[in-house]
């Protein structure tokens, strides 16, 4: 790692590097902490209904909210919303022993509906990224450590276990001092999604880069510098900024991450590369979990050379992260991730999406 203070940053903001207790199993005979939802027209909202409907002995959903009508009547009748409760904003937080929320609204409404959850004094999922004003983010952050609440950031690779296996190992030394990382994360859209999407000027960075850019600060931490390269393929249909380049710079190492939303069948190679000292791997693509260990000697089970590594086939995107936000509520587990962390990481969005930090 770069430095003393970084190393401390580190080990302060990513309790992910260690294994991840499972807890359904220890919590089931406790009581259905009372969740519900604020939004569905995010991304990853019926995802993390369906997660919350999943683990019935975790959860007991009271109720979503969702202003739209019509957004509302479109989602009403599908499997993650089917038979649930509709409410207002103010019904939901008003629920007695209500405990947990998650946001999951565009994001204009992520940080409103956060700041009024941290107010009611529940737990909040929030969906990503964090807005757009780092100075409303890092309030409501002061407000959840005043209030000892957590703030879960939705980040989808916090849970992979082959992002887990590779923070790990660079936590243990195999790796070295990793002094380059470089990553991608693209899709294409079609000419109906861009606009909503060309409403923020980080573009596709902003949408979907913020993921890696969320395991690059696990790896490396705060970059001392960022230097974005945004371009739009179209500029004569929009301003979509959907061809994305961040280079991060630290003391030793350099990162470089990319994002596309006009690359053909782009989720096949989506990719993440941490190289050091004395070895690499190579997650490519990101799901399902599999990665590729290069050592320059043999270390813990693993030979010199390079390995294929096959991990356990996952049960769902969000369980672990669902299931870890039921333990942080009954007090079974600290928080993985810090508020420090997640400032650090919202930040370097901001920065790699060209977009401003104050």
């Amino acid at each position: 790692m770069p430095n003393p203070d970084r190393r401390t940053f580190l080990a302060a903001s990513a309790g992910l590097l260690t294994a991840t207790t499972t807890v359904a199993g220890a919590l089931r005979h406790a009581a259905p902490i009372k969740v519900g939802q604020i939004g569905t027209r995010h991304g990853h909202a019926s995802g993390k209904m369906a997660t919350f409907r999943k683990f019935p002995e975790l959860f007991e959903v009271v109720g979503v909210v969702e202003p739209d009508s019509g957004q509302r009547s479109r989602v009403a009748k599908t499997s993650s919303y089917k038979g649930l409760r509709w409410m207002t904003q103010q019904e939901l937080l008003g629920t007695s022993g209500l405990q947990a929320v998650a946001v999951e609204t565009d994001i204009d409404e992520l940080l409103p509906a956060a700041e009024a959850c941290i107010q009611a004094g529940v737990h909040v999922h929030l969906d990503k990224p964090a807005g757009t004003s780092l100075k409303d983010f890092r309030r409501i952050c002061a407000a959840a450590d005043e209030k000892q609440l957590m703030i879960q950031m939705g980040y989808m690779f916090r849970g992979n276990a082959a992002f887990q296996f590779l923070f790990k190992a660079v936590r243990d030394g195999w790796l070295g001092d990793v002094f380059s990382v470089h990553c991608e994360m693209s899709k294409k859209v079609g000419d109906g999604v861009r606009p909503s999407l060309a409403r923020y000027a980080g573009g596709s960075m902003f949408e979907l880069g913020c993921h890696l850019i969320d395991a690059v600060v696990t790896l490396l931490g705060p970059p001392d510098q960022v230097t974005p390269f945004n371009r739009n393929t179209r500029p004569e249909h929009d301003n979509l900024m959907d061809n994305c380049l961040a280079v991060f710079e630290y003391p030793k190492a350099t990162a470089t991450i990319r994002s596309s939303m006009s690359e053909v069948d782009g989720g096949r190679r989506r990719q993440f590369v941490a190289c050091g000292t004395k070895g690499s791997i190579v997650i490519r693509p990101l799901e399902p979990y599999k990665l590729s260990l290069t050592l320059e000697s043999a270390t813990g089970d693993y030979r010199k050379g390079t390995t294929i590594v096959e991990l356990p086939k996952s049960t769902g995107r969000y369980d672990g992260d669902f299931q870890h936000l039921a333990a942080v509520v009954r007090g079974e587990q600290a928080p993985e991730y810090s508020t420090k962390h997640d400032l650090a990481v919202q930040t370097a969005v901001l920065q790699a999406s060209g977009m401003p930090i104050e």
